[in-house]
């Protein structure tokens, strides 16, 4: 996307922090395919990223910010002068703006527990593609928050493109995070960098819960009424961010996290792509295989929007029939299964249910069913009704955040 450098972020206004000048060193990124063949684990984990052949200018060409040198993408430029626009513009979506910290102070407690500034360590609590999810306590606020860890040069020597490292993911995740804010999206509270040192960490809003599938309902599935609740909740937050053009891309159960309360929030944003109208047209697919729509597969263009909706269908369908639609032995037998089988459901199906899944993994893009037509679908109603919509008018001097119900929202 674009540079592979938190520095040039930096130069370009983005934010303040991530203003170190490691320089990245070319490797190839580990990845589990091998001629095609994975293990069912890979395709359904692991994210497996194609090659974008628009990536890059002709020629080489390279930008110095800080005194950095970092490769300059022309779609990914857009992409940051888009991000640039709306964090400059007012359009960032939050009460209040994520906190930027550019010094690390490492410490301990009376305990003898490990200690980032004010926050103090309990246990691990997850691993991500890039780096681990640690369990921390605040001593200001008394808070738990997830920190997610990285090592910036570890992350600058991976890639995930022919002219992108992981830093490129990480960056974007950032920046995207901090225009939102939602009850069905995971916030981000604070980024924490020191130019001299080679940790970086994004403080998260922890979910005390698991994600949608794991540890409940009965076996094969965790039943309708529970589904049903879920899916309001991912619906609500994919319109908002769509609404916001904005694509989440890896949509799956894994990235679905549920509170105490049974709050649905949509996390992980590391291969979101963000857009300035709506066109949201795409040629790389880099979320997990199994969830990947019929018209990634064929490696042509797609639009995103239909592909995260189709993710959705993929994951209701695991949410209550325990089993995914298409699955294969290797990625191109997935794939094939995906762009050619037909969805098979169980006779005895709820019929709303049944016509709900046939409308989200239709194989067509063009003929799928959209968010706003899985809102108002009887079965997603249910007793509950629309789907309540939570959507931002934003200025730079204010901040208004209200309650629509499908659409017909006035300004309190």
């Amino acid at each position: 996307m674009f540079s592979n450098s938190f520095s040039f972020a930096r130069a370009m206004g983005c934010f303040g922090c991530f203003g170190f000048t490691t320089k990245p060193k070319q490797s190839a990124r580990p990845t589990c395919r091998s001629n095609f063949q994975l293990s069912q684990e890979c395709l359904l984990d692991e994210e497996i990223e194609e090659d974008d052949d628009d990536c890059s200018f002709n020629g080489d060409v390279t930008c110095t910010a800080l005194g950095v040198e970092a490769e300059c993408l022309g779609r990914g430029m857009r992409s940051e002068e888009i991000l640039r626009f709306k964090l400059n513009s007012g359009f960032a979506c939050r009460q209040f703006p994520v906190k930027e910290t550019n010094m690390i102070i490492r410490t301990e407690d009376e305990n003898g527990n490990k200690m980032i500034n004010e926050y103090v360590r309990e246990y691990k609590i997850g691993s991500g593609s890039y780096g681990k999810v640690v369990l921390y306590r605040n001593n200001v606020d008394g808070k738990h928050y997830a920190i997610k860890a990285f090592h910036k040069s570890q992350l600058l020597k991976l890639r995930v493109g022919p002219s992108e490292t992981a830093m490129t993911d990480v960056l974007r995740e950032v920046q995207i995070m901090k225009i939102l804010e939602h009850p069905n999206i995971v916030n981000l509270i604070e980024v924490i960098d020191d130019p001299t040192m080679d940790h970086f960490y994004m403080v998260l809003e922890y979910v005390e819960g698991k994600c949608v599938c794991e540890d409940s309902g009965p076996r094969g599935g965790i039943g309708e009424d529970t589904a049903r609740k879920y899916v309001r909740d991912i619906v609500s937050g994919l319109m908002y961010l769509h609404a916001h053009n904005i694509v989440h891309g890896d949509i799956k159960p894994d990235n679905l996290l549920i509170t105490s309360t049974g709050t649905v929030k949509i996390g992980d944003f590391s291969v979101s792509q963000v857009f300035e109208d709506d066109n949201d047209e795409l040629r790389r697919s880099p979320g997990t295989p199994v969830f990947t729509a019929p018209e990634c597969c064929l490696g042509l263009t797609y639009h995103g929007k239909a592909a995260d909706t189709w993710a959705l269908g993929v994951t209701l369908y695991f949410m209550v029939l325990g089993r995914y639609p298409f699955l294969g032995e290797t990625l191109q037998d997935t794939y094939d299964k995906i762009v050619n089988n037909p969805l098979i459901l169980p006779n005895n199906m709820n019929l709303e249910l049944r016509n709900l899944l046939k409308g989200l993994l239709c194989k067509d893009p063009k003929h799928r069913m959209t968010l706003n037509d899985v809102a108002e679908h009887p079965w997603v109603m249910g007793e509950d009704g629309p789907i309540p919509q939570y959507l931002c008018w934003c200025t730079r001097n204010s901040y208004y955040l209200t309650e629509d119900i499908m659409g017909e929202a006035e300004l309190s």
